[in-house]
């Protein structure tokens, strides 16, 4: 079973991959740094400089028109690492 459970690909971790090489994963909450630093070489083939991970807590999600609340978003871990420099993982190279 893989650590890793997807890439982030928002408007925020594209500013962060195009001006500091970081880059964003959904992990397992049960990964640790180690474990998640294994697997992104191991996947993409690149040398991992240094990882920070936090857990993103859930948030109340609204209906609009009633203000009443219906349920939240899921619990997950975050982990946002960087390359050594000259290194890129290409996410889109696949398609």
């Amino acid at each position: 079973m893989s650590v890793l459970i997807k890439p982030l690909i928002t408007e925020k971790m594209t500013m962060l991959t195009d001006k500091r090489q970081q880059y964003g994963f959904v992990c397992q909450r049960a990964a640790s740094k180690v474990e998640i630093k294994a697997e992104i070489e191991k996947i993409y083939g690149v040398e991992v400089e240094w990882i920070n991970t936090s857990v993103m807590a859930p948030k109340r999600k609204r209906n609009r028109r009633t203000g009443q609340t219906t349920g939240r978003t899921n619990i997950y871990k975050k982990a946002i690492c960087r390359l050594k420099d000259g290194q890129a993982i290409d996410f889109y190279a696949n398609i």
